[in-house]
């Protein structure tokens, strides 16, 4: 495949060999430039087209050969070489799309085992190979229109090229839908797998607050045992207290009616006012609820061996 004056082209517009114009058609006092970008191997584009000079239009780029649909549609000279530029550039798309198609088959039957970052790949190489061909209808729509006139018989033979191009165009739309629609189902598996994951991960942490919760009810219900026990000892301690004072010697001289009152006061008094509080009395109606958590706390308890400590050899 020959090339020609691609960068002298580009120069006469004031852009260097490597600056091709986003815009497919390129106006300027060096004429008209017409590009298109044609995949090359494996990821590089080659630009061709047309310069539409004051002198007369010259082809830039890649020349492909001829493949003989030119001579089937009466062109020649430069309208030739134009129409078998678009050719290869229709077919090398169709040939990218076709490949693009065999990957995406490979990777629905791959499931899950293929990378989402490959998908997204074939997603973009696709987007591009759209836009190329988008490109390329413009630049083909421009040639046969308004610059028809320089190109004889060319506006004729352009229906078969756009038709061509236009189903290219619509297979690479609907393999980038189907990509498209494989990413959606693949962000939905993973959005199922993360909220299942979620869902699993409420469920261990709501058993681990009923048993904390569990923990928490037999824990006061010995809270209140203990207290419990505690109003009966202080209770207790109380006349026991007296009665070891009122026992000394140095309290010979008490009569001994005086101290048996005072015993007796000192037993019945505290037992009366500790026993009359109403909040005692609730935690008294509910000892038999807090007994039956105590001892379930009780039971779950580990039980811990204690280990007996190794006794060193006699004479060490």
């Amino acid at each position: 495949m020959a090339t020609t004056g691609l960068e002298e082209a580009l120069a006469a517009f004031g852009r260097g060999p490597r600056d091709v114009p986003r815009h497919p058609v390129l106006h300027g006092a060096a004429g008209t430039l017409v590009t298109i970008g044609v995949p090359s191997e494996p990821t590089g584009m080659d630009w061709a087209g047309v310069w539409i000079a004051p002198a007369g239009p010259r082809i830039v780029g890649p020349r492909p050969e001829p493949t003989g649909g030119a001579a089937a549609h009466g062109l020649s000279g430069v309208s030739a070489e134009l129409f078998e530029l678009f050719v290869w550039a229709s077919r090398v798309y169709l040939e990218r799309v076709e490949a693009i198609d065999a990957k995406l088959a490979e990777t629905q039957e791959k499931g899950r085992s293929v990378p989402l970052s490959e998908v997204w790949t074939l997603q973009r190489q696709t987007a591009r190979l759209r836009a190329q061909i988008g490109r390329a209808l413009v630049g083909l729509a421009e040639v046969s229109g308004r610059f028809a006139p320089s190109f004889p018989l060319l506006s004729a033979a352009a229906p078969a090229l756009t038709a061509e191009l236009g189903r290219v165009q619509a297979l690479a739309a609907s393999v980038q839908q189907s990509l498209s629609d494989l990413i959606l189902l693949r962000n939905a598996e993973e959005a199922n797998r993360i909220a299942e994951a979620a869902n699993e991960l409420t469920r261990t942490s709501n058993t681990i607050a009923t048993l904390a919760n569990t923990s928490n009810i037999r824990m006061l219900g010995i809270t209140y045992l203990a207290l419990v026990l505690g109003l009966i000892s202080a209770v207790v301690l109380i006349p026991n207290t007296a009665a070891t004072i009122l026992g000394m010697p140095s309290a010979a001289w008490v009569p001994g009616l005086w101290v048996d009152a005072l015993l007796v006061a000192l037993a019945v008094i505290p037992i009366v006012i500790v026993f009359s509080r109403p909040w005692v009395q609730a935690i008294l109606g509910g000892l038999r609820a807090y007994e039956s958590r105590a001892r379930e706390g009780l039971q779950d308890l580990p039980e811990v061996e204690v280990e007996t400590p190794r006794r060193p050899p006699a004479g060490r």
